[in-house]
C-alpha cells in the first residue's frame, strides 16, 4: 500500500529565519547581533512568539511584525512578504534548504512513497518564482498552498486537499510540521504525524521515515 510524506515548508524544508540571522545581517549590512528575536530557539526572550504559540496572534501576524521592524532597521518599507524574504535571503534560496530535508525526500522517493507539501503561505511568503529555484520540488506529487486555496491549517479541509490530490487515505500519510496546532489538526483527520523540532531536524526526519517504514 502506498504511503506519503507530507511536509510543511517553512521551518521543515527550509531553515527558519531565526537560524539565519547572520545571513540576514550580512545581506542587510547590519551589525552582527542586531537581530535578537529567536522564536522557538529562545521562546522566553521572544514574547511575540509566545503570543503566537498561545494563538493570540496568527503566524502571519508574527511575520508581518518582524517584516516591518526589520525593514525599518534599513529605512525600507516592505509591504509584501516576498520583498522581505528576497532582501534577507537573496537570489539563492537553495542555500537555506535543510540538507536533512533533501536526504529524507530522496529516501522517501526511493522507498516508493508519495511526496506532498502542505503550506499555509508558500508563494505568499517566498514569491511566485521561488519554486523554480528549487529543483527538488519537481519530485513532489502535490504542492498545496493556502496562498491560493485560502484554507489554512489546521482547518480539516486543508489536509483533505492533500489526500484528494494523492488519492490516499489520511492514515497513509505522515504529516510533518513545526507548529503544534497544525500537527494536532492532522491528527484530528487521521494522519500519522511528526512534530518537527527545528532544533533537531535530523531526529525529526528520522522519526518521519521510521513511520513510513523506511
Amino acid at each position: 500500500m502506498s504511503k506519503a510524506l507530507v511536509l510543511d515548508f517553512g521551518g521543515v524544508i527550509s531553515r527558519t529565519l531565526f537560524e539565519t540571522h547572520d545571513l540576514t545581517e550580512a545581506a542587510l549590512d547590519l551589525a552582527p547581533g542586531t537581530l535578537t528575536w529567536r522564536g522557538p530557539f529562545d521562546p522566553v526572550s521572544d514574547p511575540l512568539w509566545q503570543r503566537m504559540q498561545a494563538q493570540e496572534i496568527t503566524e502571519r501576524d508574527y511575520w508581518q511584525h518582524r517584516m516591518a521592524e526589520t525593514g525599518a532597521l534599513v529605512g525600507e518599507t516592505w509591504t509584501e512578504f516576498p520583498q522581505f524574504v528576497g532582501r534577507v535571503r537573496g537570489a539563492d534560496p537553495a542555500a537555506v534548504i535543510r540538507p536533512e530535508a533533501l536526504d529524507a525526500i530522496a529516501a522517501a522517493k526511493a522507498g516508493g512513497c508519495r511526496l506532498a507539501v502542505l503550506s499555509n503561505e508558500l508563494d505568499l511568503f517566498y514569491g511566485i518564482d521561488f519554486r523554480d529555484k528549487l529543483p527538488f520540488l519537481k519530485d513532489f506529487d502535490a504542492v498545496i498552498d493556502a496562498t491560493y486555496t485560502k484554507i489554512l491549517k489546521p482547518d480539516p479541509r486543508a489536509y483533505g486537499f492533500v489526500t484528494e490530490a494523492l488519492n490516499l487515505a489520511a492514515a497513509d500519510c505522515v504529516f510533518v510540521d513545526d507548529q503544534l496546532k497544525n500537527v494536532k489538526g492532522a491528527q484530528a483527520v487521521g494522519m500519522d504525524t511528526v512534530a518537527f523540532d527545528v532544533t533537531a531536524p535530523a531526529e525529526s526526519y528520522a522519526a518521519a521515515l521510521s513511520k513510513l517504514g523506511l
